[in-house]
């Protein structure tokens, strides 16, 4: 029989203030019903009799479809519901036999609302998760070791790396697992540095990890936009800076092998004198390996692609120290799954990666670049699109509002001269010399149409550099110009071409009404812009505003078919927008995959997905 006690006290105090506490939050309700925290969050404060009681009271409340929901839900979480689990007609006989006067009128009240709420949660979308999500899938709760177990596993690496090979130094650890680009970083340090030297030195150090538990993080330059080198569960830093090798050169089969550290810029340099280059152009402080692990993008994506364009296999140390290759050194294959793709923009959550095999594109016969100013962002990025659609194959096309143009001015203009603080297109062109004269005019010709001003485009090497330098220098102007105490967030999103413009006028509206001081640049040849705004985070109205602002603009591109990250990744700060964009179906595949090559997710853990 069910205690009046359980029911009056424990059910009551325990279950209903967590439920009518979430629920109360009405502008959050929808998303925590999609986070799953108000399921989570009730059964973590019922005990198991009290669950019990809490399905038998449902049962004889909440109509028929929605019930069964709850039933499933408390009956599939608690052993002991499944031990005691009865008809709906003897559960609702034995509710009934309790004394109508033990119970108060408030406490009937709040049943009936925490009762109706809670179903109403299940009808919502808790029939799916119960479907996808079961608590039993990984296991127990993932446990990590105390940090002095980490210590212990730290001294041990040492022992097989040499001393030093490891860092403890506050400065480090700080630089390891902060980014002043972020707005994503953890509070949590990780108790070492590690600088391996080669991948028999990465394979010690995760079969150590993964002997004691310990987290892996693995750091390239760490720019870490999204917060992907934050170390929320502490743990090992693993920093690559050591591995910046070129292992092997096949200029006739125009490939290359290269270890993690290695900077794009700096490998261009070295093959240049053979006529090929890596065609990407992500920021100049880029490492290879966090180009592969972010999926990263550049300037140059329109004509070129993205990374996973160029990479041919992987050499990856998964957490329990095995090595594996994703593939073969042909470009194409058939062979198996596509695990190169896996471990391509996974950010260091399912392996740690030692070797890239790069493709390496033909260094074009000439180049040449071109600004054109317009009236408004809008009117810029319409162009840009008429553009795309006409078919010209451009190296890439860039955008920068009138605001970025300021700042860029502010701080002294680039190349030497001062620009037209007006929205502006930027245009990279490459092939031979007859080619590039030729969509020179004809991008000419459409950007006049389109309320395009005046039209530059380079007459020299000089000439080139300069025209570009703007874009190349925006987001360090705009740091430059950052006043003591603020901070910048900058975040991307991409759309389908037809909704580019509409969607970075509305953002640009809605950042003005907000009073916040921001600036629009991006890939606009793939969809892809990017929005930084100044704001000081210790101002709660102003902090609330840019993050208004951000996730504004990130559901707005999801509503529009896009995506929230085109080039940056998820990190820590954009989990909640890949529930949104992706499902949870879809999530759970992944989690799964996650799961099967780092069972005690001890890799990067909390980026993309919180652990179990």
């Amino acid at each position: 029989m069910i205690s009046i006690t359980l029911l009056r006290t424990t059910f009551r105090i325990k279950c209903y203030v967590c439920v009518i506490g979430e629920i109360t939050n009405l502008g959050r309700f929808k998303s925590l019903v999609r986070e799953e925290v108000i399921m989570n969050r009730l059964l973590q404060y019922i005990t198991p009799a009290s669950k019990y009681a809490v399905s038998a009271k449902m049962m004889t409340i909440t109509s028929s479809p929605l019930r069964q929901s709850l039933a499933a839900g408390l009956y599939s979480r608690s052993p002991m519901l499944r031990r005691r689990f009865i008809s709906t007609s003897v559960l609702s006989s034995q509710v009934g036999t309790v004394p109508s006067r033990s119970f108060s009128k408030s406490t009937l009240l709040l049943c009936s609302l925490a009762s109706a709420a809670t179903s109403l949660c299940l009808g919502y979308g808790y029939i799916s998760y119960q479907k996808n999500s079961d608590p039993n899938l990984f296991g127990s709760p993932i446990k990590y070791a105390e940090p002095a177990v980490m210590l212990q596993a730290i001294q041990e690496i040492a022992i097989e790396l040499g001393d030093e090979s490891i860092s403890y130094d506050e400065d480090e650890l700080l630089r390891h697992s902060y980014s002043e680009w972020s707005t994503s970083n953890s509070e949590n340090r990780p108790v070492a540095v590690v600088y391996p030297k080669n991948a028999d030195d990465v394979v010690k150090i995760a079969k150590i990890c993964s002997k004691y538990k310990v987290p892996m993080i693995p750091f390239g330059a760490g720019s870490s936009v999204e917060g992907h080198i934050s170390t929320p569960c502490s743990g090992l830093s693993i920093d690559f800076l050591k591995m910046d090798k070129i292992v092997e050169f096949h200029p006739d089969d125009m490939d290359i092998v290269v270890q993690p550290a290695v900077n794009w810029v700096n490998l261009n340099e070295q093959i240049k004198d053979t006529g090929l280059f890596l065609p990407l152009d992500p920021s100049p402080t880029a490492h290879i390996g966090g180009m592969v692990s972010t999926n990263c993008s550049g300037t140059n994506a329109m004509r070129y692609g993205t990374m996973k364009d160029w990479v041919i296999n992987l050499t990856v140390v998964l957490a329990d120290g095995t090595v594996i290759k994703t593939r073969r050194r042909p470009r194409k294959t058939s062979a198996g799954y596509n695990l190169t793709s896996l471990f391509v923009g996974a950010e260091g959550t399912l392996g740690l990666i030692t070797e890239i095999t790069l493709k390496l594109a033909v260094v074009p016969d000439a180049t040449s670049a071109a600004v054109v100013t317009f009236p408004s962002v809008a009117d810029a990025a319409t162009a840009a699109s008429k553009i795309i659609r006409t078919g010209i194959p451009l190296a890439a096309m860039e955008i920068m509002d009138e605001v970025q143009m300021q700042v860029i001015n502010k701080n002294g203009g680039t190349g030497g001269r001062m620009w037209e603080e007006r929205p502006t297109l930027f245009f990279k062109f490459s092939g031979t010399e007859q080619a590039i004269e030729d969509h020179i005019h004809r991008v000419q010709a459409i950007a006049k149409q389109w309320k395009g001003g005046e039209f530059e485009f380079a007459r020299t090497e000089k000439d080139k550099i300069v025209l570009w330098s703007a874009r190349k220098e925006a987001l360090w102007a705009m740091l430059a110009q950052r006043p003591p105490g603020t901070e910048i967030w900058s975040t991307d999103c991409a759309v389908p071409m037809s909704r580019l413009a509409e969607i970075i006028d509305i953002s640009k509206q809605e950042s003005g009404k907000l009073g916040l001081f921001s600036t629009v640049l991006g890939h606009v040849g793939d969809g892809n812009f990017h929005q930084a705004v100044m704001y000081n985070p210790k101002d709660p109205t102003e902090t609330a505003a840019v993050k208004k602002c951000v996730h504004d603009m990130l559901d707005r591109a999801l509503e529009m078919e896009g995506t929230s990250s085109g080039e940056h990744g998820i990190g820590l700060g954009k989990k909640d927008c890949l529930m949104k964009e992706l499902g949870l179906d879809t999530i759970t595949v992944m989690k799964k995959l996650k799961h099967s090559l780092d069972p005690n997710w001890l890799l990067n853990p909390g980026k993309i997905f919180d652990e179990p």
